[in-house]
């Protein structure tokens, strides 16, 4: 059964699932579709263009799907989309897209921390935790599995690749490529994400396969191309070596550094 405060302002064309508690003073524009046992925290806002998937946890004074913060922006349709299982902390706000893209998202059973925040634009995969106050600019591409530490804001158009761990505190201006750790001033690689991989089921085999990987790919008697070239030849049949192959193809910021 649907439990809505009597406190809570919510449209009647608003689609809500089954089983779905809105909390006092939330509001809920019209055109929102909020998933099966989801909750909405108190003085929570979801604005019209917000897609909630089921068992979405939205907590107090959370913004979802609010105007982008782009002075382009026309008030064109757009959407913001949040994936099953997905907790949202106090104080988030998330923006939706604009006519670039149409919308903004976050995957499946993500974790984003109070104060955190998503532009316009930007795709967060699936399993990725956001921690407090981090802030992800508009066009941003996160992957699956990525971690990203507190207070550490992500540049415009960045991409941050799968199970890629960032320390907080820092900033990131370059793309983070999969795999790895990285932490300093200027942001810089710091090994393979060792425990998080082994935690995920990476075998050792393919574990070892990636650290000859990086160790290629950030000698520094090396360019890009030369590495990629011997990676390829060396090591290129691994399933999650092609993958970082492929990260290095749509990288347009460049990588971060060692």
């Amino acid at each position: 059964m649907t439990i809505i405060h009597p406190n809570a302002i919510v449209s009647k064309k608003a689609n809500i699932g089954n089983n779905v508690i809105i909390s006092p003073f939330a509001i809920v524009e019209d055109d929102v579709e909020i998933g099966n046992d989801s909750y909405i925290g108190p003085h929570a806002v979801v604005y019209n263009g917000a897609r909630i998937g089921e068992r979405v946890k939205i907590n107090q004074g959370a913004s979802i799907a609010h105007t982008p913060q782009d002075l382009k922006f026309g008030n064109e349709q757009s959407y913001f989309y949040i994936g099953d299982d997905t907790v949202i902390h106090e104080f988030v706000t998330l923006h939706r897209g604009t006519k670039e893209t149409g919308f903004s998202s976050i995957g499946k059973n993500c974790l984003l921390m109070a104060y955190s925040h998503v532009a316009h634009d930007t795709t967060v995969g699936d399993n990725c935790i956001l921690a407090n106050g981090v802030q992800i600019a508009g066009h941003v591409t996160i992957e699956n599995w990525v971690i990203i530490g507190g207070m550490t804001p992500v540049h415009q158009f960045c991409i941050v690749g799968q199970h890629a761990m960032v320390g907080g505190g820092f900033r990131v201006t370059q793309d983070v490529p999969p795999f790895i750790l990285t932490a300093a001033e200027p942001l810089k690689f710091s090994g393979l994400n060792i425990i998080g991989l082994r935690r995920r089921g990476f075998s050792n085999d393919d574990i070892l396969t990636l650290k000859k990987t990086y160790n290629y790919l950030y000698d520094n008697s090396l360019n890009i191309s030369q590495a990629k070239k011997i990676i390829t030849n060396e090591l290129g049949e691994n399933i999650f070596v092609k993958q970082v192959l492929e990260f290095l193809e749509r990288s347009k910021r460049g990588l971060i550094g060692k």
